[in-house]
């Protein structure tokens, strides 16, 4: 009886080494300094020095004169359209957009320096991150194009075609979709489920 049991357990042994680990989703920590996976959830300060960023600009926004002749991001942004892989050039754009215009009004507005300046360095290490990550991914690849080529297009072109006002004010009204929607999307990877296909709309 007792070498039965040794014949039993020595089989469920082999069996749980030759199995493995069930596999899981994808890590979002892809190569060396690539971390953008810490940044599926702010902490409860980053997010208040952010909301106290945008109601300071907004209050700014109050006693300025602007106006924008197109929308700076299309009115169907959404990271969840495009492919996994091409989410992080995405919000590349978009944060690099979103540094410039705020680092400009920075400069310009002593009472938006003090306020801007936590965000702002949050801004440019999750900036770092993510470029970390999107050089440490293959460069062979398939050329922008459709929607995705599109929408950097139009983030290339604001700062030529748009004002100040304009660019501060949509920045400004999208930070929050920017933190909470598109850079927990890109941190979760794989696991920010692809919405369905809509028309290319602007």
């Amino acid at each position: 009886m007792a070498a039965a049991w040794i014949v039993v357990l020595v089989t469920l042994v082999l069996g749980l080494a030759v199995a493995g680990p069930v596999p899981t989703s994808k890590p979002t920590t892809t190569g060396k300094g690539c971390d953008i996976g810490r940044f599926k959830s702010l902490s409860p300060q980053e997010l208040a020095s952010f909301k106290k960023a945008r109601d300071a600009l907004e209050e700014s926004l109050k006693l300025k004169n602007w106006s924008c002749s197109s929308p700076v991001f299309p009115g169907n942004w959404d990271l969840r359209l495009l492919q996994v892989r091409e989410r992080p050039g995405a919000l590349e754009a978009e944060l690099a957009l979103t540094l410039k215009v705020l680092e400009a009004a920075a400069d310009t507005d002593s009472t938006l320096e003090v306020v801007l300046d936590q965000p702002l360095h949050t801004l440019q290490h999750i900036l770092s991150q993510l470029q970390a990550c999107i050089q440490a991914q293959p460069t062979a690849g398939p050329r922008t194009r459709g929607r995705l080529h599109h929408w950097l297009h139009r983030l290339q072109e604001a700062p030529e075609k748009e004002s100040p006002g304009c660019l501060e004010a949509s920045v400004t009204f999208n930070l929050f979709r920017l933190l909470i929607r598109d850079l927990t999307c890109v941190a979760n990877g794989d696991l920010c489920l692809r919405t369905s296909t809509h028309p290319e709309s602007t």
